[in-house]
């Protein structure tokens, strides 16, 4: 859950939640007369949000994604050291 601020309040900590939020990953939700109206993060959440949106959104992505994820349920890997020689690394 966000912590809430209010916009006075996060103004007068706005200089130091940069360095607090990368650190938590923690989302805030500043607020006017007590009602959500902004949200803050870090960048590196943002982006990561944002990334998964995209996947999320291509449904062939999806497809292939839920199809790796039932091939390793049941069983159908290849060993590391075999993918290795097979890709010749």
């Amino acid at each position: 859950m966000a912590r809430h601020l209010s916009i006075t309040e996060a103004r007068n900590l706005l200089t130091r939640l940069p360095e607090e939020l990368e650190k938590t990953h923690e989302t805030v939700a500043i607020t006017r007369n007590g009602e959500p109206k902004l949200a803050l993060m870090s960048w590196d959440l943002y982006q990561s949000m944002v990334e998964t949106m995209d996947i999320m959104s291509d449904p062939e992505l999806v497809a292939q994604i839920r199809k790796g994820i039932a091939d390793i349920e049941a069983g159908r890997v290849i060993p590391w050291e075999e993918a290795r020689k097979e890709l010749g690394l």
